[in-house]
């Protein structure tokens, strides 16, 4: 059952107090973040298997592929007629290689690694990741807007890829605990100030009636549903399944305050009803806005929900995931990247083809050597 059929209706020739208006809006706010986390997850659920499927065998692929080649080329470093700086070459592409395989642990890559592991090589490419580690240091912290701490502490690429992750999701979470810390602070200066006043008048802080009022709202609508569907009083078989199943989602929406969900189970269990709390416009304004409280909290929830789950996709599926953006365009995304990835394994395979003679493998080297030289420029 949607929620508009709680949205509340002004009586004949009158209209909407603010307080109704905003119990409205709050509630077009559940419905609208309740959708979206379902299509969302409904979207994943279609394409989310075959797509983390679809790039586990592409890259299962390149890393055969990136084998071969690595096979291959360490092969006719042995028999080929290389130019020193060839061989230069040669070694280095068989070191990015071995790099790629890295975590395959296969025996033949080990024992490579061994070979080529010596006192010159060792020099020469760690001369190489040094720069490419700075020219993407400058990179880094040219996005971030400031320096990466304790840089020399990274020689590679990839450490310093990483070190900069690092300190970008630090950098989110203290800007987000900064946030968090200081509307903690204006809310409770708020709260402290109310109060200060209600005690000079001898009042009651009408914050903390509200707030009484919600918890009183979504304890009687919790009692009135819990006595509505006691099973036990029922006599028909199937009824009482049904009050049985609306039982257990109205725990589950008591224990987090859930007040959007009881009061659509309530019309649920009186068969679309009116409501004993929430369904008439001639509800107080003070009561509205205590529900209000409730509802608010239920958005901020909802909101922190879907965050979530849209880092999450965009994590799991290497693409960004938004709630609002078109699902056939979010699709289309899974395919690029799938195609790219696709493209990728064909390239290694017909660069594979391609050097099986000497003159090809020397032009594709050279090839190789540049193309490293400007991405890590």
């Amino acid at each position: 059952m949607s929620l508009s059929a709680l949205v509340l209706h002004p009586e004949a020739n009158a209209q909407l107090t603010p307080a109704q208006q905003r119990f409205n809006d709050l509630l077009a706010q559940i419905e609208r973040l309740s959708g979206q986390i379902q299509r969302l997850q409904a979207w994943s659920d279609q394409h989310r298997y075959a797509h983390i499927q679809a790039l586990r065998e592409s890259v299962q692929l390149s890393q055969a592929h990136r084998k071969s080649l690595l096979l291959f080329v360490h092969e006719r470093l042995q028999t080929a007629d290389f130019t020193e700086r060839q061989q230069r070459m040669a070694r280095g592409l068989v070191r990015g290689l071995m790099a790629h395989l890295a975590t395959s642990h296969d025996p033949e890559v080990q024992a490579l690694a061994e070979i080529y592991v010596n006192e010159e090589d060792e020099q020469e490419a760690a001369q190489e990741q040094a720069e490419a580690a700075q020219r993407l240091r400058e990179r880094i912290e040219e996005a971030m807007g400031q320096p990466i701490e304790k840089p020399g502490q990274y020689q590679t690429p990839e450490e310093m890829v990483q070190a900069g992750m690092r300190q970008w999701q630090r950098q989110q979470q203290a800007d987000e605990e900064r946030k968090t810390a200081k509307r903690a602070a204006r809310k409770a200066q708020k709260q402290a100030q109310k109060k200060s006043a209600a005690s000079a008048k001898g009042e009651v802080p009408v914050a903390l009636l509200r707030e009484l009022d919600a918890k009183s709202a979504i304890r009687t609508i919790f009692r009135q549903l819990a006595s509505a569907l006691h099973p036990d009083r029922e006599p028909d078989e199937a009824e009482r399944l049904r009050k049985t199943a609306l039982m257990s989602e109205v725990n589950a929406a008591y224990e987090k305050n859930d007040l959007s969900t009881l009061l659509r189970l309530q019309m649920q269990a009186t068969r679309g009803n009116s409501l004993s709390v929430a369904g008439s416009a001639r509800m107080t304004d003070d009561k509205l806005i205590a529900m209000s409280l409730l509802l608010k909290e239920q958005v901020a929830a909802l909101e922190d929900d879907l965050d979530q789950l849209e880092n999450r996709l965009s994590r799991e599926l290497c693409v960004p995931v938004r709630a609002d953006a078109d699902e056939a365009a979010l699709s289309q995304s899974l395919q690029r990247i799938q195609a790219d990835q696709r493209h990728s394994a064909d390239s290694l395979a017909a660069d594979l083809r391609r050097i099986q003679n000497d003159a090809e493998l020397k032009r594709w080297l050279k090839a190789q050597w540049q193309l490293a030289k400007a991405t890590s420029a």
